[in-house]
């Protein structure tokens, strides 16, 4: 790797950013200019250490995950993306990693809301998470290989039901086989999205059942409701806003203002907050 150029871009690439564009705390007596290490650690799901070997230049080198998580920890342009993975000795980005990089824009807007967002890609595959949304439905970014895919999770698990009252989960299981059937049909039968069903009609006579009925175009309610373990029940509307171009969406959760939901979302997004207390220096 090119240790000295990689550490000095890494470094360069964090001053610029500032903790609310992030969507971080600033906190007081900040002496650091622009972002901590522990917090780029923090927004792209990895030790402090290992991040602060990688910009000390004594770091192994990074995995493609762990540079794709990097990027989108410190915003990075597309080119910027592709030039941290040469620097990196990875060549150009595979088309996965392209894939799942998300628009710094759609970043923004995720950094600037205080209630609960995600960007999802075609997969149910979560890239970004903001601090409010880690309170309300856990880190969601660091899962490998089938795993990633909320999809494959939701029938195969049971922690990523939890969240949701019983009444849901029927509806939601269809809304999510439906979505990963037209991506099949349109990727083909040797895309990652035929991988993931395949597994699943191997794992999971539910999906297996819901597979057979072939049913397209499902949509989501406007409403649903969850049952959060530390701030109670929640009912709230789910928003969508879609990225044509990375073909990715923001899922945005907001409650009824002056809700008792709402107030909860409330004691959720400091919650969020709360998940990364700056040190002083």
């Amino acid at each position: 790797m090119e240790y000295t150029e990689l550490a000095d871009f890494l470094r360069r690439r964090r001053e610029l950013l500032q903790p609310e564009d992030v969507g971080l705390p600033r906190g007081r007596r900040r002496r650091t200019p622009g972002l901590r290490r522990e917090e780029v650690a923090v927004l792209a799901v990895m030790s402090t250490d290992y991040y602060s070997r990688l910009e000390g230049g004594r770091g192994p080198q990074p995995s493609v995950e762990m540079l794709a998580s990097i990027a989108r920890a410190l915003r990075l342009t597309p080119a910027e993306r592709d030039h941290l993975f040469v620097l990196a000795r990875h060549g150009k980005p595979p088309s996965t990693a392209v894939a799942d990089h998300v628009n710094p824009g759609l970043l923004r807007i995720l950094d600037r809301l205080d209630t609960p967002a995600m960007v999802l890609n075609r997969l149910s595959e979560t890239l970004a998470q903001n601090q409010a949304h880690v309170a309300f439905d856990r880190e969601q970014t660091n899962f490998e290989g089938l795993e990633r895919s909320a999809v494959y999770r939701w029938f195969t698990g049971e922690v990523d039901r939890a969240l949701y009252f019983e009444e849901e989960w029927a509806p939601h299981g269809r809304v999510l086989v439906s979505g990963l059937r037209s991506v099949v049909a349109v990727d083909g039968p040797a895309s990652r999205a035929a991988t993931i069903a395949g597994a699943l009609r191997q794992e999971s006579a539910e999906f297996a059942q819901l597979w057979e009925a072939h049913e397209v175009g499902v949509r989501h309610s406007g409403t649903k409701r969850f049952r959060h373990p530390v701030v109670g029940d929640l009912e709230l509307f789910c928003q969508l806003l879609d990225d044509p171009e990375q073909q990715q969406t923001l899922l945005v959760f907001t409650a009824s203002p002056g809700s008792e939901s709402d107030e909860r979302l409330r004691l959720l997004s400091v919650l969020g907050h709360q998940r990364l207390q700056p040190t002083e220096n």
